[in-house]
């Protein structure tokens, strides 16, 4: 079965992978990937302003000849003024909308979220984007924008593993309560950043069980979680792999404590703590 769509609190849908182009795609003509990744079956492509790569992006949604409607485009604010910024984005990528506009970091607003997130509103209301949203704004950040805004954040995109779920538990309860989706950012961390820790052992025997790859209990883990996965690859094997993931046998409750208890015993040493 395919990757599900998200019901998102604004009446809109979000698909619940996405192909990101940060880290490894920033500062860098990001045609080829865009364009394999929707090849392989992505249809959310994630990119930012920052990333300077929105016209490769572009250039690889016009290329791909695939209806607006079967595409979902997110990217994010960073720098100028933030109607400068949208409209700017949007002639990069060519497009008269996106899906989901949201502010990259709270450094890039602060210390006026609530006029930030009054601009935002105002580029939803006049359908630039559908959704808008924000990216890693901690608990006390994202009540801040919650208490004055006339339209609540639809999404909040935080890096989310096993290693710093305990600390980010009472934001993604929050975020819950409130319907907010969570979109997780650098999700596999845990075993290619951070590996010989204490998460490979709940990892690995859960995907000895299934017979699949390690990413993909990870990937299975953050959809337990409720959130919606932002990954990137240059192979086309491993996206492949990543889209398989949502067809494996959801994670038991023991499964889910156990790399969830894993985690909470931090990082191997010489990585240090979160």
């Amino acid at each position: 079965m395919p990757f599900q769509d998200v019901n998102l609190n604004d009446g809109n849908k979000i698909p619940s992978i996405a192909y990101g182009t940060g880290t490894t795609r920033k500062d860098q003509d990001a045609t080829k990937y865009v364009t394999q990744a929707l090849e392989v079956g992505f249809t959310h492509i994630d990119t930012a302003q920052i990333y300077h790569n929105e016209d490769s992006v572009g250039v690889a949604i016009q290329e791909s000849g695939l209806p607006r409607s079967a595409l979902y485009i997110t990217t994010k604010y960073s720098t100028d003024p933030i109607r400068q910024s949208i409209k700017a984005s949007l002639r990069r990528l060519g497009l008269d909308y996106v899906d989901l506009y949201l502010i990259h970091h709270p450094m890039f607003v602060e210390p006026d979220f609530e006029g930030a997130w009054k601009e935002l509103e105002k580029i939803k209301e006049e359908g630039l984007a559908k959704s808008i949203g924000v990216s890693s704004f901690n608990l006390e950040q994202l009540q801040t924008i919650v208490r004055f805004s006339k339209i609540p954040p639809a999404v909040n995109q935080i890096e989310l593993h096993p290693y710093n779920y305990h600390k980010n538990k009472p934001l993604l309860e929050y975020s819950a309560k409130h319907g907010i989706v969570i979109e997780a950012f650098s999700s596999l961390a845990s075993i290619t950043k951070y590996p010989g820790g204490p998460v490979d052992a709940p990892v690995n025997a859960a995907a000895k069980r299934r017979g699949v790859a390690p990413n993909q209990i990870i990937m299975a883990w953050v959809r337990a979680k409720g959130a919606v996965i932002v990954t990137t690859s240059s192979s086309e094997n491993r996206l492949h792999e990543y889209l398989s993931a949502a067809d494996i046998d959801p994670l038991t409750v023991g499964e889910i404590k156990a790399i969830d208890e894993a985690g909470a015993r931090g990082l191997p040493p010489h990585r240090g703590r979160f």
